[in-house]
């Protein structure tokens, strides 16, 4: 059975991450993110939302684990900072219902979404550039990176909350993320 652990970041909808691969069927454990690396033993790793840069703890090293890993919010955040892309602040703070639109229809992370697409995103802070290597996978009138993927390392990010209810096809994220693991 494939294992899919989250890491904690405080985000106040991480054990709602969890829930999500444990309704797909997936394997799934909490982790706290100053659980050392080596320590973990995962097909793929969630890297959750959480309220701020100075509490991830140890994820940054996690991106050198050699298997996917999918970024939530702050998670994608985390990810575009420590491989050289950029993230700002917002001009929309606070969660909002938002509408995205994919732009990559082979992308294996979203590009099985409808090609618009409803979601639920904080937009406080976001990417503004995507590291080298990424591609950006969806965008909005809100934010003009909504998703990215590095396909050749796995490594894939979403500005919004696959694991709400207010998201629509936030299933397909999971299940898609698990397809990639697998």
């Amino acid at each position: 059975m494939t294992r899919i652990d989250v890491i904690d970041n405080h985000g106040q909808f991480t054990h709602l991450e969890q829930r999500a691969l444990r309704d797909i069927g997936v394997e799934s454990s909490l982790i706290d993110n100053t659980t050392p690396p080596e320590e973990i033993d995962a097909d793929g790793l969630v890297l959750s939302g959480g309220p701020s840069m100075d509490r991830i703890g140890n994820s940054p090293e996690y991106l050198d684990r050699d298997i996917p890993v999918l970024g939530i919010c702050l998670g994608m955040q985390l990810m575009a900072v420590e491989l050289d892309g950029a993230v700002g602040e917002g001009d929309y703070g606070g969660y909002a219902d938002v509408t995205v639109e994919i732009l990559d229809d082979a992308d294996p992370l979203v590009g099985s979404l409808a090609p618009e697409t409803r979601v639920w995103a904080s937009h406080a802070d976001e990417v503004t550039q995507v590291p080298t290597g990424f591609e950006r996978t969806a965008t909005s009138d809100v934010c003009d990176v909504e998703a990215m993927s590095d396909t050749d390392r796995d490594l894939y990010g979403v500005q919004w909350h696959p694991e709400v209810a207010h998201t629509e096809e936030g299933e397909a994220v999971f299940e898609n993320f698990l397809s990639i693991c697998e």
